[in-house]
């Protein structure tokens, strides 16, 4: 045993030790940086970069590492490139590192949602923001794990730098047990100190993953059940939900809204008609054509919608509708034709050239055009306070302390003051589509696009959403277009129902006129079938 410790202790052996973390870090710091560049690379627009990146994945993880290195110690003097062996070492390893951190990398990316991406995008963000605040934050914490295990990897694959005379702990155990003939103690210790550093890592991995674990509180109350002294202390089981339960609300949670700002007063359909025919056209959507290969989707639309319109869409599933929306807020690119919104080309400078995704992002924001999506695509990682006033934040450079204010006031108006610090996935789906309205009339948009608001949603649930998009109409005067299947909702909230077939517009009108009188012999149909569901 002493001679056992008196191996572990030496100093012969601990210099191995630091060699062995400077090729370690050099070929995890040089492999991350690198990686970094190839997974950007492979995610780029551009076929010549993505191809570039694949090509090198290729050839350095279809070759041995222990080549890598003697290629980098041997072969570059040849070209005039002499490096020190731990520098080629750690060079070799970053190079051997880079592909399988850029496939984690990508991954991780590729891993987020689109909808969360296609709703940062809708609510002005650029790419640049899009990456810092939703992607990588919910990338990272899925990669934590594979990282851990990709550095243990290296860890011990730095040994392999003893090929080209680099004095790392393998070799130096080698070269003493050489002159000792003291083969199992000496590799033992070089075994329990590589254990010791693999620990190490093992314990920063597991750290992180508690760091980013959004959930970790709960967990930790859940350990609290196998402590010893967790029932004789007497405390309560904090487990246990010792508040009543609440009522079950017979409207689907409408009862959770506060009382309208304004009694709802009878519309006078005609009077309301002539008022907004004398406003501006807030969306002007002409000749708009957009195909995918052979399928046409929409097929030469023409809309304008007015400033304080309510539009309702309906039509059969793949009629176009959510195409249309789409289009409007620039997330989809069309064939032909032209969509103004306030009089600007969204999406377009004033030469009619496409703008940069930056660019463009840029002028969505500036526009204020705000969607609320079928499937809510709420952030992840973010808050139900977060996910309202995290965008004002970093697109519209309102102050923390008001964009909080501004979320809480939202929260509260669609009933869910009470859930502001809760996580998406801790709201029902009624709850997550109001936060997705809240979040999308933050900023004050001039348009607000719904598209199928509650497609996703359980019947019982569809009525508290309906509420909360009716008072935006009623109480806000807001300029909305709404994909739906609800005729009732629609008859009752819209100014105008347009009616979309075969991704062309068949009928529209005023609500009660087409809903109740169409004239198109297919809207007939589809409108005799909606009422018998």
């Amino acid at each position: 045993m002493e001679l056992f410790l008196h191996y572990l202790s030496m100093p012969y052996m601990i210099q191995g030790i630091e060699v062995t973390l400077q090729v370690t870090a050099l070929g995890l710091g040089g492999g991350l940086i690198l990686g970094t560049i190839l997974a950007g690379m492979q995610l780029s627009r551009f076929k010549l970069l993505s191809s570039a990146a694949r090509i090198y994945t290729v050839i350095f993880r279809g070759t041995p590492l222990i080549l890598q290195m003697v290629f980098a110690y041997d072969a570059l003097p040849h070209i005039g490139i002499k490096l020190p062996a731990i520098l080629a070492a750690g060079l070799a390893l970053a190079c051997n590192e880079a592909p399988f951190i850029a496939e984690m990398l990508r991954a991780g990316v590729l891993g987020v949602e689109k909808g969360q991406i296609l709703a940062g995008q809708a609510l002005g963000m650029t790419p640049g923001i899009l990456m810092r605040r939703i992607i990588a934050p919910q990338a990272i914490r899925t990669m934590i794990p594979a990282f851990g295990n990709e550095a243990v990897s290296a860890l011990k694959n730095s040994s392999l730098a003893s090929v080209i005379a680099v004095q790392e702990l393998t070799l130096r155990s080698t070269q003493l047990a050489s002159s000792t003939f003291d083969f199992f103690s000496i590799f033992f210790a070089s075994g329990l100190i590589y254990l010791l550093l693999t620990s190490a890592i093992s314990a920063l991995q597991i750290f992180l993953e508690w760091l980013f674990d959004l959930d970790r509180t709960s967990k930790q109350v859940k350990l609290m059940r196998f402590l010893p002294w967790y029932r004789a202390q007497g405390i309560d089981d904090p487990l246990q939900d010792n508040e009543p339960a609440p009522d079950i609300l017979p409207d689907g949670g409408v009862a959770e809204l506060p009382p309208p700002r304004l009694p709802p007063a009878p519309i006078d359909h005609a009077a309301r008609a002539a008022a907004l025919a004398r406003n501006d056209v807030a969306v002007a959507v002409k000749a708009l054509r957009k195909n995918y290969d052979a399928n046409i989707v929409l097929d030469g639309v023409d809309l304008a919608v007015r400033n304080g319109e309510v539009i309702a869409l309906l039509g059969p599933s793949g009629s176009g509708k959510s195409t249309l929306l789409r289009c409007i807020n620039n997330l989809e690119l069309w064939n032909d034709g032209t969509i103004e919104v306030g009089g600007r080309r969204l999406g377009f400078n004033h030469l009619g050239k496409p703008l940069s995704p930056r660019m463009a992002a840029q002028a969505r924001a500036e526009v204020g055009v705000g969607m609320v999506f079928q499937q809510f695509n709420l952030f992840g990682h973010l808050t139900a306070k977060e996910n309202i006033a995290g965008p004002l934040r970093w697109v519209h450079g309102v102050a923390p302390a008001e964009a909080e204010r501004r979320a809480l006031q939202l929260l509260e108006r669609v009933g869910l003051s009470h859930r502001a610090d809760a996580l998406p996935r801790h709201l029902s789906g009624g709850q997550q589509q109001r936060v997705a309205i809240a979040r999308a009339i933050a900023p004050n948009p001039s348009v607000l696009l719904l598209d199928e608001p509650t497609s996703a949603l359980d019947p019982e649930l569809v009525n508290e959403v309906l509420e909360v998009i009716r008072r935006l109409a009623v109480e806000d005067g807001l300029t909305m277009i709404i994909s739906t299947h609800q005729l009732r909702f629609a008859s009752e909230v819209a100014d105008r129902v347009v009616l979309l077939a075969g991704g062309a517009i068949i009928e529209e009108g005023p609500a009660d006129q087409v809903l109740n009188h169409p004239k198109n012999p297919v809207a007939q149909r589809f409108l005799s079938a909606m009422d018998a569901e």
